[in-house]
Parts: C-alpha cells; sequence; structure tokens
C-alpha cells in the first residue's frame, strides 16, 4: 500500500519493454485507485509501438472506457490514437532524459489517429505518470544479453 493511500501491485525488477514489464503495467493500472478514478472520466484507447527495440518492434496499449483501465500487449482494439517512436527516444522519455513535448514538437515521436483525445484525457495521463513512476523504480534499461 502507498502512502497516498491507493493501492500499488507489488513486483520484482524488469526489463523495459519486456511482456514482464507490460504485465507489471497492467497489474498495477488495474490496481491504482487514481487510475480507476480517471478512467470513469475517460475513454480512450491508445496504441504504443516503439521500434528498434532489442528485441524487435514493441506494441502495447492504454484502453479506457466504462470507468475501466486496461494496459496490454497488443495494439488496442478501436485506437482512438496511436504513438510511434523509436527505442532511444523511448527510453529517454521513460528516464526522463527525454521531455515528450519536445518529442513530439520535434518530429521523435509521431502520433496518428486523433490528437485532440489525448489533449482531453489530462487527468488519464496523470495518473498514468504516477503508475510509470511506480514500476520504474523496478525497471531496468539494458540490452538483453544474445543467446
Amino acid at each position: 500500500m502507498a502512502t497516498n493511500g491507493t493501492r500499488r501491485a507489488r513486483i520484482g525488477a524488469v526489463r523495459y519493454l519486456s511482456l514482464e514489464w507490460i504485465d507489471a503495467l497492467t497489474k498495477a493500472v488495474a490496481a491504482d485507485a487514481a487510475m480507476q478514478r480517471a478512467a470513469a472520466e475517460n475513454t480512450i484507447a491508445i496504441t504504443q509501438v516503439v521500434t528498434g527495440t532489442p528485441e524487435g518492434d514493441v506494441t502495447y496499449h492504454l484502453a479506457v472506457s466504462n470507468g475501466r483501465a486496461e494496459f496490454g500487449a497488443g495494439p488496442a482494439t478501436d485506437e482512438d490514437l496511436r504513438m510511434m517512436q523509436d527505442w532511444d527516444t523511448a527510453v529517454g522519455v521513460a528516464t526522463r532524459t527525454v521531455n515528450p513535448q519536445d518529442a513530439l514538437i520535434d518530429g521523435r515521436i509521431r502520433l496518428g489517429g486523433d490528437p485532440m483525445k489525448l489533449m482531453a484525457a489530462e487527468s488519464l495521463f496523470v495518473a498514468l505518470d504516477g503508475i510509470f513512476n511506480e514500476v520504474s523504480k523496478v525497471t531496468t534499461y539494458d540490452v538483453p544479453d544474445k543467446p
């Protein structure tokens, strides 16, 4: 239990963008009270595609509707927005060495779909940022060993 009264999923170390990382975020999104409150106010389906990762391209999604938020592997069904970026940009944003707004402006993050839905879902992304911060505490950003 976090000190702010929200329930957080407990997880071990996970490698960024691995299936274990996606699973950790899936559990954390489901367990986070702030995210569930924000889900009651928003409806959006976002697909995130990260290209050129050490394990190939990675696709995951956040889908929010009917008061429920779901994070998982693969594209969102009926996506409203698609965000695309390469590995270096994704790691930079995740480790806070790249400002996401700057990356959008200079084209390192590309958007497809309805960007107005993204802007309208600010409370959702505030909650999601808190979840990413929690999961980042146990996330490694190293490149996996080749067999």
